[in-house]
């Protein structure tokens, strides 16, 4: 019988380090990715340091531009404001 070990991080990823890895891979600014979801830059660049919580409409805006589908930042989203209660 193989058991296969898990990984568990204790830690959450901010769904903006991952917003902005991925504009960068698509070789567009912040404000390009502002524009192109029709809202404006310094939500996204709040977003991006953590600031700003990163909303469903948000997720939902982030997967049309990126193709990246939602539930990956919703799900980003959750367990990172979850690690900032855990921590407080």
């Amino acid at each position: 019988m193989n058991i296969l070990p898990t990984f568990t991080p204790d830690y959450a990823i901010p769904p903006g380090e991952t917003i902005l890895e991925t504009i960068e891979e698509l070789e567009i600014t912040q404000k390009e990715l502002a524009h192109r979801m029709r809202i404006p830059v310094k939500t996204i660049n709040e977003i991006i340091q953590g600031q700003a919580p990163l909303t469903q409409e948000i997720a939902s805006e982030l997967e049309r531009v990126t193709h990246v589908p939602s539930s990956l930042w919703n799900n980003l989203e959750s367990q990172y404001r979850k690690s900032l209660h855990f921590i407080s």
